[in-house]
């Protein structure tokens, strides 16, 4: 069974940084991606950057040179670096991976982290 376990969300004053983390646990057999989503209230659910195996990596307009992602591939752990953030960076945030752990390729998701941006 894969898990995701997403910790790093809270309350945070505009201009400020936090840092999410999210670890994939089961039996792995390979990872294609693994990447960040965040839903805010009303909206839709977006995209905020994913990394790819090879290390490519996608960001959404509103986060590009504010936001990092990274991956430690040997932990199966992803971060997300949130610099400057806004008060529209204000939403639940969505750990994903897309991987193989036996049953072929799927999406994984994680339960979600608050993070509340005060202006």
């Amino acid at each position: 069974q894969v898990r995701l376990v997403e910790s790093g969300g809270g309350l945070m004053q505009a201009g400020g940084s936090l840092r999410l983390s999210c670890a994939v646990s089961g039996t792995i057999f390979s990872i294609n991606l693994m990447g960040w989503y965040r839903q805010a209230p009303g909206k839709q659910r977006e995209l905020v950057a994913r990394i790819i195996s090879d290390g490519s990596t996608n960001y959404a307009d509103s986060v590009k040179g504010r936001f990092t992602i990274s991956r430690q591939n040997a932990k199966n752990t992803v971060y997300l670096q949130m610099n400057s953030l806004r008060p529209e960076d204000t939403a639940v945030y969505y750990c994903h991976t897309y991987c193989n752990a036996g049953r072929g390729w799927e999406n994984y998701w994680g339960q979600g982290t608050q993070v509340t941006v005060s202006s």
